[in-house]
């Protein structure tokens, strides 16, 4: 659900319906300041930090990056400086604060469990978001875009107020194929402080994938989140010789559907996703061992989450006319994983946006490391190409790349105003349910969704 689309208003109002509701915590740190120099409209950004443990770093941070009455017209948010393997500060003090923010908020005023989503390609800013979610109570982490293998042990470390770490792969030739990243409590005042361990729920697409985490992560893991190739986002590839269709689209078959009877030796709950968004698909997921569904398409569009009101009615206005198109693009994402992108005017879907745009790696989530001689770099495919090759990037890397960060940073409602005036544009993510949607009433809310899943009819429009 990408950088605050399942932020903390839908989460609660998910989890208050005895649902996990889940927050994403993708980008946390810029959208925490993002959030305070827009004004922290409600306050609710300050209310949550008045409860993190330590008020100092707290209203530091407020002191910092909050601007009473927001931005003047005009003006560029004051950017979070990128982290690097060798230094994580300012950036991760901020995406603890974020992610605390986010889960407490979410959590607030009930009793039942909340989840927190992210992404295991993000190496760099993974732990900090998982410590802040600690902090605040977290029940449940999921996982994918990756092979989280080494996350349960991090979790464990947390809970007993021990460092974290894991490796960080490297491209390149260089002395090692990784290099190790960790987080140490202490370091932030929290040495030796015992927190809850959440559950750990990896995001996979194949059985065997699930059997290698079963017997070789670094901790325990409670689940398994089961993600077929028409989930919105990254997918995985299709496995073997990869063929696309007459559109570009990489063509998936039976070999990248998961073997549910091999699922259910295992021994684990497991949660089905991607296309299972309905009462029928929650009725096969039961009737095949599952858990229940995980549901992201029809909650992106719901009253509660924070996509932008302009993307939001527009996509709706598609799926009316039967318009709405969901598009697998095999080049969009710097990862090199497929993304799906909804195909919209106006967003860099379309080939004049993306070529209009002046190309900046200024948030960088997406780098990946490489080896630099002896030393570690980074380097994103979708930043200026001389910048990427001048770093040993191959130029036909960066065709069709698109700056993921910024993007799904403007998708909802924080896009970043660049020197010389260019504002950045969105580009959707959804799952092909957005098509399902056209009878659907303007305004619909979280708990319609629920109820919808549960059997009791659609909002009609």
């Amino acid at each position: 659900m990408g950088v605050a689309i399942s932020n903390w208003e839908l989460a609660q109002a998910v989890s208050r319906t005895g649902q996990l509701g889940v927050v994403s915590g993708t980008g946390i740190d810029n959208l925490l300041v993002r959030r305070l120099q827009d004004g922290d409209p409600g306050g609710h950004t300050r209310r949550a930090l008045a409860h993190f443990p330590d008020q100092e770093w707290a209203q530091k941070a407020i002191a910092k990056y909050f601007l009473e009455g927001g931005r003047p017209p005009g003006k560029g948010y004051a950017r979070v400086p990128m982290p690097t393997l060798r230094n994580q500060q300012p950036a991760w003090e901020l995406a603890i604060l974020g992610s605390f923010a986010e889960v407490w908020l979410a959590r607030e005023g009930h009793g039942n469990p909340v989840g927190l989503n992210l992404l295991t390609k993000l190496h760099l800013h993974t732990m900090p978001a998982l410590y802040g979610a600690m902090l605040a109570g977290v029940d449940t982490v999921i996982m994918g875009a990756g092979i989280p293998r080494e996350i349960p042990g991090v979790l464990d470390a947390f809970a007993q107020g021990q460092p974290g770490s894991f490796r960080v792969d490297v491209k390149g030739d260089g002395p090692s194929p990784s290099v190790p990243l960790s987080l140490d409590p202490a370091d932030y005042g929290f040495g030796g402080v015992s927190l809850k361990r959440p559950n750990f729920y990896p995001i996979i697409s194949s059985h065997v994938l699930a059997g290698v985490l079963t017997r070789k992560a670094t901790g325990s893991i409670q689940g398994f989140v089961i993600e077929g190739p028409t989930a919105g986002g990254h997918n995985a590839p299709p496995r073997g010789q990869v063929t696309y269709d007459e559109s570009g689209q990489p063509v998936y078959g039976e070999r990248d559907l998961a073997d549910l009877a091999e699922m259910r030796k295992i021994g684990l709950p497991f949660w089905l996703a991607g296309g299972s968004g309905s009462p029928e698909g929650l009725r096969r997921a039961l009737a095949e061992g599952a858990a229940g569904v995980q549901v992201g398409t029809l909650f992106q569009y719901c009253r509660e989450s924070g996509l932008r009101d302009d993307a939001r009615q527009k996509s709706l206005a598609a799926a009316r006319a039967g318009q709405a198109a969901v598009y697998t693009d095999p080049l969009a994402s710097p990862t090199g994983f497929p993304f799906k992108v909804v195909r919209l005017p106006g967003t860099l879907s379309e080939p004049e946006e993306y070529a209009a745009r002046m190309r900046i790696c200024d948030i960088g989530y997406l780098r990946e490391a490489y080896w630099e001689g002896e030393k570690v770099g980074l380097r994103c495919a979708a930043e200026p190409v001389a910048d990427y090759v001048r770093k040993g990037g191959k130029p036909e890397e960066t065709v069709g790349r698109k700056c993921l960060c910024n993007a799904l940073m403007a998708d909802a409602g924080y896009a970043q105003i660049q020197k010389g005036g260019q504002v950045e544009q969105p580009l959707l993510t959804s799952g092909d349910d957005l098509v399902k949607l056209g009878g659907w009433a303007p305004g619909y809310t979280a708990e319609d969704v629920i109820r919808y899943l549960m059997g009791e009819g659609s909002p009609q429009g």
